[in-house]
């Protein structure tokens, strides 16, 4: 949708596509995040309530550096000006989407709350959304709920089947006692935090590069998630680092898979694409670098609503 908006008002197409990609990954920080659930899945005792409030912080940071950076380049490029902000279009368009944006507040707030576990408040999530959709929008024909089920199943599937398989390669992982391994070949390297950190964000941003996001967390949460706990790092803070790396990758050639869909939707290269996305590229790892050593980015929200007991 968004693309050929911006086409269509004179951005760039190339441009238009850059924005559209980079800005997706705060929705991966931005709960509720189902990513952080399968994380939270790999890492054993991790609050999943911590772990949405870990990433509201990092996700607004995220999205307001790339708006700065935005801005600059659309008035050093001339770009349109869009309409002014009104606040009766604004609150219109809230009213509209009152029903829809309850279906976030039943999933976030009951879980952080305490009212629902993360499997309760997406059943009840999911019967909300159906009434939602069918009785009160009604954009969608009761007819194709059958179709809609059979895709959500075929999709399911082949998601339990990846977290079947990578549970079962972690446990080959900890038998052979590679994170042991992997943990006395870092510290060999260096026993400063700091250092460590850069080696394990250099690993995730290489292997977002070429590999599943969710095989990914899956497999080398429980490797690298110790070595994390043994410099003193937070499993919220860990996983918010995890996902923030691995969103980045999905916008890195050679594998990137949102990549691939900007190309589908725009008509673009993948080479003129990820040419346009070096600048956002250099802004998404300054916000990872602060949200790697400023811990409290990431832990103030859920320390101070959901605070350990």
């Amino acid at each position: 949708m968004l693309i050929p908006m911006m086409e269509k008002d004179g951005y760039d197409t190339d441009f238009a596509t850059a924005v559209t990609l980079s800005s997706s990954v705060q929705g991966i920080l931005i709960p509720p995040s189902h990513n952080m659930v399968i994380y939270a899945l790999a890492a054993g005792s991790v609050s999943i309530g911590r772990l949405f409030l870990g990433g509201m912080v990092p996700g607004i940071i995220l999205g307001v550096a790339l708006m700065i950076f935005s801005y600059f380049v659309s008035v050093k490029r001339n770009y349109p000006v869009g309409d002014k902000f009104n606040l009766l279009h604004f609150l219109r368009s809230a009213g509209s989407s009152f029903w829809g944006l309850g279906t976030v507040v039943i999933v976030v707030v009951g879980v952080v709350a305490g009212i629902f576990t993360a499997t309760e408040s997406a059943a009840i999530a999911v019967l909300y959304a159906f009434l939602v959709t069918f009785f009160i929008y009604r954009e969608i024909p009761l007819k194709e709920v059958f179709g809609i089920l059979y895709r959500s199943v075929k999709t399911l599937s082949v998601v339990m089947i990846v977290v079947a398989m990578a549970t079962a390669f972690g446990w080959l992982v900890s038998y052979l006692q590679i994170p042991k391994m992997l943990t006395d070949a870092i510290f060999s390297f260096s026993t400063n935090k700091f250092v460590i950190l850069i080696i394990m964000n250099i690993l995730l941003l290489f292997l977002g590069a070429f590999l599943n996001m969710v095989s990914i967390i899956l497999i080398m949460t429980p490797i690298l998630l110790p070595i994390a706990q043994t410099i003193g790092i937070d499993p919220v803070h860990f996983g918010v680092i995890m996902i923030l790396n691995l969103g980045i990758g999905l916008i890195t050639p050679p594998v990137g898979t949102v990549l691939y869909i900007g190309s589908a939707v725009s008509g673009l290269s993948i080479e003129k694409i990820s040419k346009a996305l070096l600048p956002f590229y250099g802004v998404m790892i300054l916000v990872l670098l602060l949200v790697t050593y400023v811990p409290q980015v990431v832990m103030f929200v859920p320390d101070l609503l959901m605070p350990l007991k």
